[in-house]
């Protein structure tokens, strides 16, 4: 197996989102903190096609699970005015 090292702004990318650091620092402000008993791919501001994406990539382990890992624990910060 080949594993591909993505950048956090890919995954933005890959969503569907702006993924200029401006961008990413409005989304994560914008839904945090995100409350614990929400897993990240049901967030009720995920696309359908997202919430799958992100759903997929971590039941197979892809190569995205890292980087949803870490922005499920951006969102779970408590937002900075």
């Amino acid at each position: 197996m080949t594993e591909t090292n993505h950048q956090f702004h890919e995954l933005f990318e890959q969503l569907g989102l702006p993924s200029d650091t401006v961008g990413i620092g409005q989304f994560i402000a914008a839904h945090s903190p995100l409350p614990d008993t929400v897993k990240l791919p049901d967030a009720a501001f995920w696309t359908p096609a997202q919430a799958a994406f992100l759903s997929e990539s971590y039941v197979h382990d892809a190569d995205w699970a890292m980087l949803a890992d870490q922005l499920n624990l951006a969102l779970r910060a408590p937002a900075t005015p």
